[in-house]
């Protein structure tokens, strides 16, 4: 051992509350309970403690190994989920669509089936298409992990987002009664799907804000979900405030009339966050357009956690392949 460092414990405190059993994988949460999401966040704070170390790496899947298949660009969700293998020590399997036999006409079946043969025992999955995750399921008998797909879930991004507010909010307690505003491109944006499901699993409410031609009517209908057009309005009160990026790479024309009458209606700024709650979290998922979506001052004031948001990432993940391998030993 390091001289100065303290062994990590990596058997994480029991939650109270019922679990739905032993996960094989994350695609969603509609099989995880809120104790299954509380005993995670308190194994993330166990691999939180592993990356304060002096070596930042124990031998929790050492013989596993993880296997990244990402068909759609990612930087931060592709470079955490590697160092959150290699930081327990598993190997790690990159894939990236552009080189390989897919782009040969290969289907994704055969091409999955071809990976198999190297015996990875989780796959992160990233792909344009929404669905593509469950799919994956029906083809290995590895876990699976939802890296995003289409506008469908981005579950882990969820997840980091919701134990960052669990451990920069003042005098955090519970979920219940707490409010998180996401304001912007809901439309295209898999993060606001999966920070519904999850933040309203836990039992907090949800306040969507947008343009109208971005802000889907049919999310209305989930139980502890609001929607306005008003950005004041959705800030007023709220715990914290999530600004998203517009994605104009998903976008036809005609949705925004034009990008300085969005920043005038709907970019957080120091004004709106002057509605929330004293204690109120500045979150962002990135890639941020500091001055669009998000003024830049507010990016760098001192209620803003979004540079959190990003370091949280790696003990997650950490902790979602733990979760998902550990029972397999």
């Amino acid at each position: 051992m390091i001289a100065g460092s303290k062994p990590v414990n990596l058997t994480p405190p029991a939650s109270s509350g019922e679990s739905t059993g032993r996960k094989k994988h994350l695609l969603d949460f509609q099989d995880w309970s809120v104790a299954d999401i509380h005993a995670l966040f308190d194994t993330t704070d166990v691999m939180a403690q592993v990356l304060e170390r002096t070596i930042k790496r124990v031998p929790a899947l050492q013989g596993f190994t993880v296997g990244t298949l990402f068909f759609e660009n990612s930087t931060r969700t592709r470079l955490s989920f590697e160092r959150a293998a290699r930081a327990q020590s598993a190997d790690v399997l990159s894939f990236a669509a552009g080189a390989s036999s897919l782009s040969k006409g290969e289907s994704m079946k055969d091409t999955l089936r071809t990976i198999d043969q190297m015996q990875s025992d989780v796959y992160v999955v990233r792909h344009v298409a929404a669905g593509v995750p469950y799919q994956l399921t029906k083809w290995t008998d590895a876990s699976i992990i939802n890296a995003g797909d289409g506008r469908r879930a981005h579950p882990t991004q969820a997840l980091l987002d919701a134990y960052t507010f669990k451990k920069n909010f003042a005098n955090f307690d519970h979920f219940e009664g707490k409010r998180l505003a996401i304001v912007g491109d809901v439309m295209h944006s898999r993060v606001a799907r999966s920070n519904i499901e999850l933040w309203t699993l836990l039992g907090g409410e949800v306040t969507l804000c947008g343009p109208a031609t971005l802000l889907p009517r049919e999310l209305e209908q989930f139980d502890k979900v609001t929607l306005t057009h008003n950005v004041y309005e959705a800030a007023e009160g709220a715990h914290a405030v999530m600004a998203l990026r517009l994605q104009n790479e998903r976008m036809t024309s005609g949705l925004l009339p034009s990008i300085a009458e969005y920043q005038e209606r709907y970019q957080v700024t120091e004004k709106v966050m002057a509605e929330a709650h004293p204690d109120a979290l500045v979150m962002h998922p990135g890639p941020m357009n500091r001055d669009v979506e998000i003024a830049g001052d507010l990016a760098d004031s001192e209620r803003s956690v979004i540079e959190k948001q990003v370091a949280s990432g790696v003990p997650i993940r950490m902790a979602v392949l733990y979760t998902l391998l550990v029972g397999k030993k």
